[in-house]
């Protein structure tokens, strides 16, 4: 198993920097459906002397909102109805970080919990956590990295607001994959993020340059699964506080123009509980990998909601743009949505649908839900995919937020190994940003048709 970073402090040494008055600030945040860190801040002292032991609370409209907080209908868990009452901000006093980009601050993340101390299962850690519970039952340790794009501008996010996000400098104006003259223009701040993440307790890999115009990408040692999403919104937060901090802004949007969209690639791995390799045997993948790989595959289409929650993630999946169209798997084949690489200790899949907008918890309890499910029915892996899987007529990935939505809604699998609660709320979300898009009018809109027709 992985170690715990040095740089995370446990409850005794964030104790002794708030009596020495290094640290004052203390965030405690949990991520919402959304992918956002939400949580509140807390002075020090009082963090010491009541929420250590008492706990904190948050209203349970923070899991029933929309993207702009508005209270929308459709969700059992929490209404106008019922009250909107609290739930409680559980602490995992596993997770204090230091964040050395904001003035003497710590953050804890949190479960949520009802007031009677029963997880909220509609929670996306807890529905991550139930996944990796199963799967320690069943004798595995799930290993993850997420490799997450963004596009970098040369404005600050009030400006990028008051423009309409219309024609935005970026910070590169050419493709900069692997450039180093490209990546040495934006250093400082690539710099920056890299040196507070590891300040943050994260295993810092490195940065390049990507495809699109500004486009870059951080990345991040693998690590216990829970460990990796938590990380990973940490990182998403503090990326864009760093970028406006230097006068700029990004964004991890799925497709933010016509060029490559913003990626977020999950590679995961099963170790056995005593450390063991449960993917490789000799010089062959074992039967386990196979069906684990059969299960994420057989359950794609179904899950893709997971992967993709937002309207604006089905613009990224195109022939041709490295975005997977196709479910299939292959041997270090970047057309198709599954790619294994590795052998022995590496062997590991990574599943290429997921955008920059994923919420890391959903989408890595959905791949773990696919694939126990693989191994508890025994599926048998189809044949790999050779050449190009855009040409391929294999099943397609859905080119909708409605066509993944009807999907998930109506699984069986899906409601057997998330359970009704998971699936019904998460459809309700679906629904929110379905008719928030339906009653939009859109510049392609205003454009085509205000003079012309």
């Amino acid at each position: 198993m992985t170690q715990r970073h040095p740089h995370l402090l446990s409850l005794e040494q964030l104790r002794v920097r708030i009596e020495e008055g290094e640290i004052d600030t203390i965030i405690v945040a949990f991520t919402d459906m959304q992918g956002r860190l939400q949580g509140k801040r807390l002075h020090g002292q009082y963090f010491l002397d009541f929420v250590v032991e008492q706990g904190t609370e948050g209203c349970n409209y923070l899991l029933s909102v929309d993207v702009d907080m508005n209270t929308v209908d459709g969700y059992e868990m929490s209404s106008w109805d019922k009250g909107y009452g609290d739930m409680e901000f559980a602490l995992d006093f596993d997770t204090i970080r230091l964040l050395t980009h904001l003035p003497a601050t710590a953050m804890i993340q949190c479960d949520l919990v009802w007031l009677d101390h029963q997880p909220v299962v509609q929670s996306p850690r807890t529905i991550l956590k139930a996944q990796l519970a199963k799967a320690a039952d069943a004798g595995f340790t799930a290993l993850a990295g997420t490799e997450l794009e963004f596009i970098l501008f040369d404005t600050t996010y009030e400006a990028a607001w008051s423009s309409g996000y219309q024609d935005l400098t970026p910070a590169n104006q050419y493709n900069i994959d692997y450039s180093i003259v490209g990546t040495t223009r934006v250093e400082p701040l690539l710099r920056d993020i890299r040196n507070t993440m590891y300040a943050a307790g994260m295993n810092v890999e490195g940065a390049k340059g990507e495809c699109n115009f500004g486009q870059h990408e951080i990345g991040f040692l693998y690590d216990e699964a829970l460990v990796t999403a938590d990380n990973h919104a940490v990182y998403k937060t503090a990326a864009k506080e760093i970028a406006s901090a230097h006068g700029k802004a990004l964004t991890f949007m799925a497709k933010y123009n016509e060029r490559e969209g913003n990626s977020c690639h999950i590679h995961l791995s099963l170790r056995n509980t005593d450390g063991g390799i449960a993917f490789w045997d000799g010089d062959a993948r074992t039967p386990t990998y196979d069906r684990f790989i059969a299960g994420i595959l057989a359950t794609m289409r179904d899950f893709t909601l997971l992967y993709a929650p937002n309207i604006n993630s089905y613009k990224r999946f195109a022939g041709g743009s490295f975005a997977p169209t196709t479910v299939a798997w292959g041997l270090d084949n970047r057309t198709c949505a599954v790619r294994l690489v590795g052998k022995g200790p590496s062997a590991r899949l990574e599943n290429r649908v997921p955008g920059g907008d994923t919420n890391p918890y959903l989408a890595l309890a959905a791949m773990m839900a696919g694939g126990l499910y693989g191994i508890d029915h025994e599926l048998e892996l189809e044949p790999e995919q050779t050449g190009n899987a855009y040409a391929s007529d294999k099943p397609k990935v859905p080119t909708t937020l409605r066509e993944a939505r009807d999907a998930w809604h109506g699984s069986a699998i899906a409601r057997e190994v998330f359970g009704d609660e998971v699936v019904d709320h998460y459809t309700n979300m679906a629904d929110v940003e379905l008719a928030a898009f339906d009653a939009a009018v859109t510049d392609w809109e205003l454009r085509r048709t205000f003079e012309r027709m």
